[in-house]
Formats: C-alpha cells, sequence, structure tokens
C-alpha cells in the first residue's frame, strides 16, 4: 500500500503537465506567436460584429492562455476606431476543441497597469 501511495505521488506530475505547463495554470503569451495573432484579430472581429463598432487590429500587448476543455485567451489587444489613437482592449476568447471560437468578453482598459492587475495579464 505505501508502495502505492509513492508510486502515485510520482506519476501524478507527469499526467498533469502538457508542453511543461499545469493544465489549468495561466500561461503567458508570446505576442507574435501565430496562433495569438489569429485569436486577437478574431476577438476584434467579433466584437465589432457584435457592437457594429469598426476597431481595427493593431497588436497584442500582453496576455495569458489557460487550458481548459479548449484553451481560454486573455489577452490585451491595441485597436485603432478610425483615425483616432489606438486603445488598448481586454478580450476573453475561448477557442473549443474543435477549433471554433467565442468571444467572452471584449472591453476598453482604461488604465494598462490596473488591467493587467485586475485581468491576470
Amino acid at each position: 500500500m505505501k508502495s502505492l501511495i509513492c508510486l502515485s505521488l510520482i506519476l501524478l506530475p507527469l499526467f498533469s503537465v502538457v508542453e511543461g505547463q499545469l493544465i489549468g495554470g495561466q500561461v503567458q503569451i508570446r505576442v507574435d506567436e501565430d496562433d495569438v495573432v489569429v485569436v486577437a484579430k478574431f476577438a476584434v472581429s467579433e466584437h465589432n460584429r457584435q457592437s457594429k463598432a469598426n476597431l481595427v487590429y493593431v497588436n497584442v500587448v500582453n496576455g495569458t492562455y489557460q487550458i481548459a476543455v479548449g484553451t481560454v485567451y486573455r489577452l490585451i489587444i491595441s485597436a485603432k476606431d478610425g483615425s483616432h489613437a489606438a486603445k488598448n482592449y481586454e478580450a476573453a476568447v475561448w477557442e473549443k476543441l474543435d477549433g471554433s471560437k467565442i468571444l467572452l468578453s471584449f472591453k476598453e482598459c482604461k488604465s494598462l497597469d490596473l488591467c493587467k492587475t485586475i485581468y491576470g495579464v
């Protein structure tokens, strides 16, 4: 019995890790990674569709992702509205296991520092 418990304690971390990251833990993104840019552009496009806005994607400022029945991305995205200066927006996107995406939230980030603290990115 004791050896079974010891074996379980040794093997458990091996089954809880995906590509070096714990399942369910937030992982810092690389802002220039192709997959991240695709998700960010989807967030801006979907926000425009839902709210009849006309934001134009500029770049990803920061973000994290979390693996949980798919992947949840929490991003700070820079976007412009016409000729106005770019503003930062907080977006959360769930990418399902089948590759489809759902915009969970999208709102303007009034303060980048506050946004990073509250939003965890």
